[in-house]
């Protein structure tokens, strides 16, 4: 259920990343006789040789399994945005996945002294310190089914949720395997697969064709989706804060009012990601929200863990993300509070959660379409 008790959260989930060199084999391990796939994160990439080497298998490689080529490593870009069709491994959470489109948001990092840009924003509660924004580059992307499995400890794969198109003010839909990461997060590779990413929308969203750079375009059927849809999907703000090596990254999405005993309910959900930029294992172990209304009410929520855990972020496995909901009898509001961690020798340290803005479009948005075939 969201922070305020009301409605419905997907299950959340991670993997592991690993630094890779242009050229060099992009694996995963499989059983020896061939079946069974292993958890993505277990193999690695071994520098490129002239020509490019080929994967080594870890220390940490389960007996009897082998490392299987799904392609090869390229260039992460530094300037430019990755094309519809781009293959990737994720530089955190590992699995497999495929760019269906970019969304430029404007990033508010707390941790950064930026110049004055044409918007910055100051929300009460949260001290007086004023944030300037930045246009950052985001992309909407199918992850590998394949992988999900594998990750589902430490990355939600269910992140992206509506509302019904009905009078049920409450329930909540996901679609599954439909992710929302940040230029640095991609890895890009290249394979000779025609169908290299397995999701029941990459062959209704792409069609491969040879002679593009990737391989993989887009339908018409992703075209009208995204315009048919952009008003839930699209991402708009990211705001980033720093404490104690652990940054919290939120980005929040409007979803859209529903009526429900004569009053209007708006909902939001909000995709947080925890990242231990130390090598110290730290626990999460409760959290502490403040959620302000336009109405005027200030709401309290304490809890253990989040959603159901207390993520332990390790330099194994830095990084936890997850996704939740809150609703407000307003059109607007704020969110802001802290995450109390524990560290080995038993003390606590809290970390900010960076305040946000709960905002709702003018214009009141429709369901999603297309997602029957």
């Amino acid at each position: 259920k969201g922070e305020t008790g009301r409605g419905w959260r997907a299950e959340e989930a991670v993997g592991l990343g690993s630094s890779v060199h242009s050229g060099a084999l992009v694996g995963y391990p499989r059983d020896a006789q061939g079946g069974g796939q292993c958890p993505p994160g277990l193999g690695a990439a071994s520098a490129p040789a002239d020509p490019p080497s080929c994967l080594s298998a870890p220390r940490n490689r389960p007996e009897g399994k082998v490392l299987e080529t799904v392609g090869v490593f390229e260039a992460p870009k530094q300037h430019g945005k990755y094309e519809t069709g781009q293959l990737f491994l994720h530089s955190v959470f590992g699995y497999r996945g495929i760019v269906l489109f970019p969304w430029q948001a404007r990033l508010y990092d707390r941790d950064v002294a930026s110049p004055v840009t044409e918007k910055s924003e100051n929300v009460a509660g949260h001290g007086s310190k004023e944030v300037k924004g930045k246009t950052h580059t985001y992309y909407q992307v199918l992850i590998d089914a394949r992988d999900c499995p594998h990750i589902s400890q430490r990355s939600q794969t269910e992140a992206v949720t509506f509302l019904a198109n009905h009078d049920d003010s409450r329930a909540l839909y996901a679609i599954p395997g439909l992710d929302y990461v940040s230029h640095e997060d991609i890895l890009p590779y290249s394979s000779t697969d025609q169908v290299p990413i397995q999701h029941e929308l990459f062959e209704r969203f792409l069609m491969y064709d040879q002679t593009k750079v990737p391989p993989f375009v887009a339908r018409d059927t992703l075209c009208a989706w995204q315009e048919k849809n952009h008003p839930w999907l699209e991402l708009s703000d990211v705001h980033r804060e720093t404490t104690e090596n652990i940054r919290v990254t939120v980005i929040p999405f409007y979803m859209g009012m529903r009526e429900a005993q004569n009053s209007h309910v708006y909902w939001w959900r909000y995709c947080i990601r925890l990242e231990n930029l130390d090598s110290e294992v730290v626990q999460l172990r409760e959290r502490h929200w403040r959620i302000f209304s336009l109405s005027g009410t200030l709401e309290t929520v304490r809890g253990r863990g989040v959603v159901g855990r207390e993520p332990v972020l390790s330099k194994e496995q830095p990084a936890f993300q997850y996704s939740s909901h809150v609703s407000l009898q307003a059109s607007s509001g704020h969110m802001w509070g802290t995450f109390r961690f524990e560290r080995p020798d038993g003390s606590h340290f809290d970390v900010r959660i960076p305040p946000f803005s709960l905002e709702s479009n003018k214009d009141e948005k429709t369901p999603p379409s297309g997602l029957h075939w």
